[in-house]
C-alpha cells in the first residue's frame, strides 16, 4: 500500500481555487519540506505502519534499559557500598535517547488521521482529518500514558534529586531510585499492549515468519526474566543495607557508623579503627549460617559475589537467576519470614507459571505453523498407504502411486495452489498467470506466433500439472479432453493406426513440445460436441512438469479470438504438429512406394511387348525385318503413352474423390487427412 499525504479541507479548498505556476509550484515543492508538520498522515499508510514497527523496537529497547538502573549499586569494598558511574552515565544516556523516540511518538499521533466510529459499517470507514478533532481526540485518549512514558524521571532524579538531598546514602539513592524506575515501567508497557494491536490491524502480524514470530515471544520471557533478576539484586541490595543499618543502631555511634557505610570514607583512619571494633561482619555475613539476620533468597548475590562484580558479570548472573526460578516457578528457593521476600516469592511463582505457560503456548503455534504442512503430508501419506493396503493393490502400482505423492510433494510442498489462485480477484489472477506462464509458453513454438492478447487468455486458463515415470497422459481412441504442454521431462508419443498388423510409429516429445492437438481442430469446429479420438498413446518417461489447457477453455479461447482460424497459424500448427510430421512421414513414404510399383509395372509392360512384337514380325531365321522394327516402335510408343495417360486419370479421379469426400463433411482445413495405406 503506498503511502497517502491527507491534507485539511482548508487547503484542499485553497489548491481548488488557486491557479498554480512555476513559482507557485516551487514554492509548494519547497514548503512540503519545511512544513511537514502541516501534513495529516494515514493511520493505514506505509509511513506510520514502518514507524509503528520501529517504534516497538524502542519501546522493548527501553524496557531492557530501565531495570538496569537496578545494577548501578555495589558492595565497592569492606563493608561499605558504592554506586557504578560510568555504568549510570551510559544508561541515562541511552534512556534519553528512548525518551526522544517516544517524543516523536507523540507528534506522530498528532498528525495521524483516524478512522470515524460512524463509518465502520461497511468497509474500512471515513477518515477524520481536521487537526482539532485528532488533538481533541487524542487527548482524551492515550496523551496522558505517553507523557507518563515519555518524562524522564530516572535522569532527573538521579541527576538532580538525590545529590540535593540531605540523606545522601545508598539506601535512599537505591529506594527512590528503584521506586521511580518501577513507576514509569507502568505506563511503559501500556504503550507496547495498543501498539502491538495497531500493527497486527493494518498489516495482518507483528512477524513477518514463524521464526521471527517465535523469537518475538522468546524475547518478551526474556525481557521478564532480565526484570525479575534485576528486581532481585535490587532487592538483594536492600536487604543488605538493612542489615547494616540494624547493625549500626546496636551501636553507640549510629550517626558515625552510617557515614562509613559509604565506601568514599575507605580512607578515613576513623573507619579502620570502627571496622575493627564493629559486629557488623559479623551480623551482615550471608554465608553465615548461625547469623540472626536471615538473607534468605538473597543470599546468593553475597555467597557467589555478584553484589561485588564488574556490571556485564553481574547483569549476566541475574538475567540467568531470572530464568531459571522464572522456569521452575521459583522452587527452588529458600526464603526466610522476611513478607517482602514472601511476597516477591508468590509473585515468581504465580507469574512463572503464567509466562511460561504463555511462551509454551506462542512458541508451539509459531513453530507448528511451519511443521503443520510437513505434518498434513505425513498425515496423508500414511492415509494412502493404509488404504492401498487395504485395497491389496498390487506392489508396482502401489509404488507409482508413492512416487506420485512424493513428486508433488517435491513440487509444490503441499500447496494447494488452485485455492490461493481463486481466491483472489480477476485481474491479479491475470497477472499472476501471466507472471508464471507467458514466458514458459513462449518457448511452445507454436505459441511464439500467436500475438500477447492470445497468450494471455491461454495463459489465463492454464493449470499445472504433474506426472510421474510411466504414466499414460492419453491412451490411443480414448478421448481427449485436454492440450498437454511440456516445460520439463520427456514423453514417449507412438501410434498403431487403429490397431493395424505391421504399422508402428514412435517419437518422443520434449520441452517445449506439446500432444492432444486433436482439440484444436476440435475447438474450430462451430458445432462439435463429443470429444474428439486421440490418434496416438502418450506415455511419459520421465517425471514431467507442464501446462494443460482443457478443451472448454480452448473452446472458449477459439470463438473469441478468430485469430486461430487464420491459415497462418493453422500452418505453423501443421509444421510442429508431430501427427502431421508423422503422416507427412508415411504420406512421402506410401508415394514412393506407388511410383516404385508403377515404374516396375511400366518397365514389366515394355518388356512384354518387346517380346511378342519380336516373336511375330520375325522371318524364318529369328531375324526381324527393317519394316517389322519400325512398327514395334511405334506400337511400343502408342503403348507406353496409353499407360501414362490411364495412370494420370487414375490419380486425378483419385484426387477429386477426397476432395469431395472432405468437402461433403463441412470441416476446417486443419483436420489431418487420412493415414495412407501401404
Amino acid at each position: 500500500m503506498m503511502n497517502r499525504v491527507l491534507t485539511t479541507p482548508a487547503t484542499r479548498l485553497r489548491q481548488q481555487f488557486t491557479r498554480p505556476t512555476s513559482n507557485t509550484i516551487a514554492t509548494d515543492k519547497a514548503n512540503s519540506a519545511t512544513f511537514w508538520h502541516y501534513q495529516i498522515l494515514d493511520p493505514n499508510g506505509e509511513a506510520v505502519t514502518r514507524w509503528y514497527q520501529f517504534f516497538l523496537v524502542v519501546c522493548l529497547v527501553s524496557l531492557f534499559i530501565d531495570p538496569l538502573y537496578f545494577y548501578l549499586p555495589y558492595v565497592g569494598g569492606d563493608t561499605c557500598m558504592t554506586k557504578d558511574h560510568a555504568a549510570a552515565i551510559a544508561i541515562n544516556t541511552w534512556r534519553s535517547f528512548a525518551d526522544i523516540f517516544f517524543a516523536v511518538h507523540i507528534v506522530m499521533k498528532f498528525r495521524t488521521a483516524f478512522i470515524a466510529p460512524s463509518s465502520k459499517v461497511f468497509g474500512r470507514g471515513e477518515l477524520v482529518m481536521d487537526k482539532r478533532q485528532i488533538a481533541r481526540r487524542y487527548l482524551k485518549s492515550d496523551f496522558v500514558i505517553d507523557v507518563a512514558a515519555m518524562l524522564p524521571l530516572p535522569q532527573i532524579v538521579h541527576k538532580l534529586i538525590i545529590p540535593a538531598t540531605n540523606k545522601n546514602t545508598k539506601d535512599h539513592a537505591n529506594n527512590t531510585l528503584s521506586l521511580i524506575v518501577l513507576i514509569q515501567y507502568i505506563p511503559r508497557l501500556f504503550v507496547i499492549f495498543p501498539l502491538n494491536q495497531r500493527i497486527i490491524k493494518s498489516t495482518g502480524f507483528v512477524a513477518k515468519t514463524a521464526w521471527a514470530g517465535a523469537a518475538y515471544n522468546l524475547l518478551l520471557y526474556m525481557l521478564a526474566s532480565h526484570v525479575l533478576g534485576a528486581t532481585w539484586y535490587s532487592m538483594s541490595i536492600g536487604r543488605q543495607h538493612s542489615c547494616w543499618q540494624q547493625g549500626c543502631k546496636e551501636e553507640m555511634a549510629e550517626k558515625v557508623c552510617m557515614s562509613f557505610l559509604d565506601c568514599k570514607s575507605v580512607d578515613n583512619p576513623d573507619r579502620k579503627k570502627w571496622l575493627e571494633s564493629t559486629s557488623l561482619r559479623t551480623l551482615c555475613d550471608a554465608s553465615n549460617e548461625s547469623s540472626p539476620f536471615k538473607f534468605g533468597m538473597f543470599a546468593d548475590a553475597f555467597t557467589s559475589e555478584v553484589a561485588s562484580s564488574k556490571f556485564f558479570e553481574k547483569y549476566l548472573y541475574c538475567l540467568w537467576w531470572g530464568l531459571r526460578n522464572l522456569s521452575s516457578y521459583g522452587q527452588n528457593l529458600d526464603t526466610s519470614i522476611y513478607i517482602g521476600e514472601t511476597l516477591f516469592c508468590i509473585f515468581i511463582c504465580i507469574g512463572g507459571l503464567i509466562l511460561f505457560a504463555q511462551l509454551i503456548g506462542n512458541m508451539q503455534t509459531y513453530l507448528q505453523s511451519m511443521t503443520l504442512r510437513l505434518e498434513e503430508w505425513r498425515i496423508k501419506r500414511r492415509d494412502t498407504e493404509e488404504w492401498m493396503r487395504h485395497r491389496q493393490l498390487p506392489e508396482e502400482l502401489a509404488d507409482r502411486i508413492r512416487r506420485f505423492v512424493q513428486y508433488k510433494w517435491l513440487a509444490t510442498r503441499g500447496v494447494d495452489e488452485e485455492y490461493i489462485l481463486q481466491s483472489l480477484p480477476i485481474d491479479l489472477r491475470r497477472e499472476i498467470q501471466r507472471h508464471l506462464c507467458l514466458n514458459l509458453v513462449r518457448r511452445v513454438p507454436f505459441f511464439s506466433q500467436m500475438d500477447d492478447n492470445l497468450l494471455d487468455a491461454i495463459c489465463e486458463r492454464l493449470v499445472s500439472s504433474l506426472s510421474t515415470q510411466g504414466t499414460y497422459i492419453v491412451r490411443e481412441d480414448d478421448p481427449v479432453n485436454e492440450m498437454l504442454f511440456i516445460i520439463r521431462g520427456q514423453l514417449e508419443s507412438s501410434t498403431t493406426d487403429g490397431g493395424r498388423s505391421g504399422f508402428f510409429n514412435s517419437i518422443t516429445l520434449r520441452p517445449g513440445d506439446f500432444c492432444g492437438e486433436e482439440l484444436l481442430t476440435w475447438a474450430l469446429l462451430p458445432n462439435a460436441t463429443s470429444y474428439p479420438s486421440s490418434t496416438r498413446s502418450v506415455r511419459t518417461l520421465t517425471e514431467v512438469e507442464g501446462f494443460a489447457l482443457r478443451a472448454e477453455d480452448l473452446k472458449f479461447v477459439a470463438n473469441q479470438f478468430k485469430y486461430l482460424h487464420s491459415k497462418k497459424l493453422q500452418h505453423a500448427f501443421r509444421y510442429y504438429s508431430h501427427q502431421w510430421r508423422t503422416w507427412g512421414a508415411a504420406l512421402i513414404q506410401a508415394t514412393w512406394r506407388k511410383y516404385k510399383r508403377r515404374k516396375l509395372a511400366k518397365e514389366l509392360a515394355l518388356q512384354e511387348l518387346m517380346e511378342g512384337f519380336y516373336y511375330e514380325e520375325s522371318g524364318t531365321d529369328g531375324t526381324p525385318g527393317s519394316s517389322s522394327e519400325q512398327q514395334f516402335g511405334v506400337g511400343a510408343t502408342v503403348l507406353a503413352s496409353r499407360f501414362a495417360t490411364n495412370t494420370r486419370k487414375g490419380i486425378g479421379h483419385h484426387k477429386v474423390g477426397s476432395v469431395d469426400s472432405s468437402t461433403s463433411l463441412k470441416m476446417p482445413q486443419l483436420f489431418k487427412p487420412d493415414e495412407p495405406r501401404f
